[in-house]
């Protein structure tokens, strides 16, 4: 009986050495990205040598509209273009006005709240209001896509009144 303890005392001493042997190894090198996409890369947006912002694009379009002026907010259910959107909106279009061959997408989003179909459904609702709006005011409605993430893709999370009202947004990225 006393071997049969020396024993198993022995083997759970071997597993746990063996399992401890086992423990994350760190990856020094990443794979590379999928064909297409920029994901985990880092901004091309500037010139290799000197750091200057490439006009034309979505940081020039950054520092030129101000830093939160790609983005414009709704209330809750709604899709309305406010006046202070509009004032976001029409700095986005004199912006594009200067750069006639740069294209954008809207993207629309909404909050956690509701249904993921009628989240989506609101997204783009709310991506098209300000594709009409920038339409309205000259920009060519050809140069504009939309998209809309619903709640898929937030920009705070948490579920209060302060996140939600983030995430109620339609978003202007420049595309390529």
């Amino acid at each position: 009986m006393k071997s049969n303890t020396v024993k198993m005392a022995a083997l759970l001493l071997a597993s746990t050495a063996l399992v401890a042997g086992c423990g994350k190894k760190k990856v020094d090198v990443l794979p590379p990205a999928a064909e297409g996409t920029d994901y985990g890369t880092q901004p091309t947006d500037t010139t290799p040598t000197t750091g200057a912002v490439v006009p034309g694009s979505q940081e020039d379009f950054l520092q030129t509209v101000g830093q939160f002026g790609d983005r414009i907010f709704f209330d809750t259910d709604r899709f309305n273009v406010d006046t202070e959107d509009q004032a976001t909106l029409q700095r986005q279009a004199q912006w594009l006005a200067r750069y006639p061959n740069t294209r954008i997408t809207v993207e629309g989003h909404a909050d956690e709240r509701g249904t993921r179909d009628y989240n989506l459904a609101l997204g783009e609702r709310r991506a098209n209001s300000a594709k009409n709006y920038l339409i309205s005011v000259g920009v060519d409605a050809s140069r504009i896509q939309t998209v809309s993430y619903g709640k898929e893709r937030p920009q705070a999370l948490g579920s209060d009144e302060q996140s939600w009202a983030q995430n109620r947004r339609a978003v202007t990225v420049t595309v390529q």
